[in-house]
């Protein structure tokens, strides 16, 4: 890597333990029939490991720095590297690069990490997406109802897929060593899709905009009530004074259901 600097605004930090490596790969399925997208190839460890599962491998890396050693080291291969912002390319860009069907493979960067889930979530050509994650995010994206975890990430994962954590990552695997731990979570994307839109993922934050407080006193909009809402909640099986974080993601549906059908939309 010769005088290589490694950049904290690109939250590099790097693995290299070939086990864990193929661990990653192989908990994420990924085999000779499947198409992958990696985010944030880095050195290209993880990259390297996935080209030898994989059919193609689209990987995306921002740091121009990093072209010369990549190219080399993949010239020839099934890997096809992208020197792209993966947050600034557009969906119907990145399908059309893909060509079908993939399934989204990386050690995430961890200022990015709720966009990238929440967006590959929803792209109907995505299969599963396992990725490397801050440990505490891991823990929120498989939060139970009534735990201080469960939250909005939660529920955005919840709609769109079925996740399960399925390692731990101890610091120390990392160069540089960053401050936290990290998981692994896999998240296999439901073949049948909500029509839920992005209104219904407006009601949801504001649903845990204050955690605190009353999740009648959270939603409360244009044309309903605060006792109408508690009335329904009632009606659930919840009481009163009920709080987000006690709604299940079905109830979170059925209560914006049962919402809109009064004509009210939550801002």
């Amino acid at each position: 890597m010769g005088n290589f600097e490694f950049k904290k605004k690109f939250g590099q930090n790097f693995l290299t333990d070939k086990n864990l490596l193929e661990k990653i790969v192989l908990e994420a399925g990924v085999t000779k029939d499947d198409t992958v997208v990696e985010i944030g190839a880095g050195k290209g460890a993880l990259t390297e490991m996935l080209s030898k599962h994989a059919k193609k491998v689209y990987a995306f890396e921002i740091d121009s720095e990093l072209f010369d050693y990549l190219a080399q080291k993949f010239a020839g291969s099934n890997v096809r590297l992208l020197f792209e912002d993966v947050t600034k390319v557009s969906d119907k860009w990145l399908n059309e690069i893909v060509g079908g069907k993939f399934k989204l493979v990386a050690n995430l960067p961890y200022y990015i990490t709720s966009p990238i889930l929440t967006r590959f979530l929803k792209n109907p050509n995505l299969i599963s997406l396992t990725v490397m994650v801050q440990e505490e995010v891991a823990d929120r994206i498989i939060a139970k109802p009534k735990t201080k975890d469960y939250g909005v990430l939660t529920i955005m994962c919840g709609l769109f897929g079925s996740a399960q954590k399925v390692m731990n990552v101890n610091r120390k695997m990392f160069y540089p060593v960053p401050n936290v731990d990290s998981a692994v979570v896999k998240i296999d994307r439901f073949k049948t899709q909500t029509n839920l839109n992005e209104d219904f993922i407006n009601f949801v934050k504001q649903a845990f905009s204050m955690r605190r407080k009353k999740l009648s006193s959270n939603i409360l909009g244009k044309g309903i009530s605060k006792e109408e809402i508690e009335q329904i909640l009632v009606k659930m099986g919840y009481g009163e004074s009920a709080r987000a974080e006690e709604l299940s993601i079905d109830d979170f549906k059925k209560l914006y259901t049962l919402i809109c059908d009064k004509n009210i939309k939550i801002n």
